[in-house]
């Protein structure tokens, strides 16, 4: 399948919900209402008890339990939550993908977030971006398993999901990778255009006319995420390393290897993709 007719094909890419536009739209304004938000996200029950579940998993490390969406506006602040949305909506929208362990997706998918979060704050760039990135960098694998089943199991025989060889495995082909596709979905789903870039670049993110370091964190956070799931020892990984990504951005894989978060386990924020 041609990649603009994949990002055509009805079944394969979700609609937007209804409940998710109407708060992407308020926090799009100039001026977003906090009071508004909650209200939103308070609506919908199911992305309300996503939403609530990630913002009391270990990644934001709250203070006190989170209990109510205009609770999660206050203390995790419009970018966060934004993120969240925006994640909660996904996990809903993606269910029994053939071909795909949707538990170990998502658990790969939310390490490559929390180190995507990590190495931004590092190098100054804006945190929760880097997160969502993070979190929907790999989504275009979901997209392709529903649009193309056959293929993509054929595939998954001699190149898993996670392998670091897959996005090669996928231009030669098809033509086209996981990459393109997510950047074509995010793109629909009318994600800020920073991050649709990121998501076409973050396999090459300083190769040709590109220099996007969004994308180049989204280059090291799967590298890391997808060592841990191959269980690279540190040889493995010092043998894999992208050093020259690593290089441009200036974080050498100690640096890398010290944002790993203190632990792996994230059953709590993976309730709010498979529950």
């Amino acid at each position: 399948m041609q990649l603009e007719a994949l990002l055509n094909y009805p079944r394969a890419l979700p609609a937007m919900p209804r409940a998710v536009s109407d708060l992407l739209a308020e926090m799009n304004r100039e001026d977003p209402s906090p009071k508004r938000v909650g209200e939103l996200i308070g609506r919908d029950p199911a992305l309300t008890t996503r939403v609530l579940r990630l913002s009391n998993s270990a990644f934001f490390r709250v203070s006190r339990k989170i209990g109510s969406a205009d609770e999660a506006v206050a203390l995790l602040g419009m970018t966060h939550v934004r993120s969240l949305v925006m994640a909660a909506a996904l996990g809903a929208s993606f269910k029994n993908v053939p071909g795909i362990d949707l538990k170990q997706f998502w658990r790969y998918s939310l390490r490559a977030a929390d180190i995507a979060r990590a190495l931004a704050g590092v190098l100054h760039q804006n945190q929760g971006n880097a997160f969502t990135a993070g979190l929907i960098h790999a989504i275009g694998v979901l997209v392709m398993h529903i649009a193309m089943p056959d293929q993509m199991l054929t595939l998954n025989v001699s190149t898993q999901p996670l392998d670091f060889d897959r996005a090669a495995a996928e231009q030669a082909v098809l033509g086209y990778s996981y990459a393109q596709v997510g950047a074509g979905m995010a793109e629909k789903w009318q994600f800020p255009q920073e991050m649709v870039s990121a998501l076409a670049n973050q396999l090459t993110p300083f190769e040709g006319e590109a220099y996007d370091p969004l994308a180049g964190l989204l280059h090291l956070a799967s590298w890391r995420a997808r060592a841990e799931e191959l269980q690279l020892d540190i040889n493995g990984m010092a043998a894999t390393f992208p050093d020259m990504v690593g290089l441009t951005l200036g974080l050498d894989l100690d640096s890398v290897l010290g944002k790993d978060p203190a632990e792996w386990s994230f059953s709590q924020a993976l309730g709010a993709f498979i529950g």
